[in-house]
């Protein structure tokens, strides 16, 4: 299975901000809408950052409550891991697992077009192995 498939699924929605705003604005988005990230664009909507609930958290052990008065481009994380719809979902596993992340931006021909969560790659392997199962028994039924 590849991101493309998760992604037919989910949608290509992406909640972005640019790296002047406000930490706390963010950090209010990702409650609103219940989502652990936001990718981080410039004017060209290229992407420039990542800002996850680990870097806010992150933000509030190094600087404390002043944290939330300051721009995301101070706390954000800027080497930006991404995959590309025709990735698998053993690879993204693999990319999360060696760069400890949980968030993945979906880029195609240069531009955002998504991203997925390790929660979608749980549910997608989940759904791989349930259908496997239910392939297994209708064999053995079948006899």
């Amino acid at each position: 299975m590849h991101v493309s498939t998760i992604l037919a699924q989910k949608g290509n929605a992406v909640y972005t901000v640019e790296p002047g705003q406000m930490l706390t604005d963010t950090a209010s988005l990702l409650a609103k809408n219940g989502i652990g990230s936001v990718v981080v664009v410039d004017a060209g909507k290229d992407i420039c950052g990542i800002l996850s609930e680990r870097d806010i958290v992150h933000a509030l052990a190094s600087d404390g409550t002043s944290a939330m008065s300051r721009p995301v481009k101070d706390y954000m994380s800027k080497d930006v891991v991404t995959c590309t719809a025709e990735d698998s979902i053993n690879h993204l596993m693999e990319l999360m697992t060696k760069n400890r992340i949980r968030h993945l931006p979906v880029v195609e021909a240069g531009r955002l077009n998504g991203i997925v969560s390790i929660g979608d790659v749980v549910k997608c392997r989940i759904a791989e192995a349930e259908a496997e199962s239910d392939a297994l028994k209708a064999y053995i039924a079948t006899g």
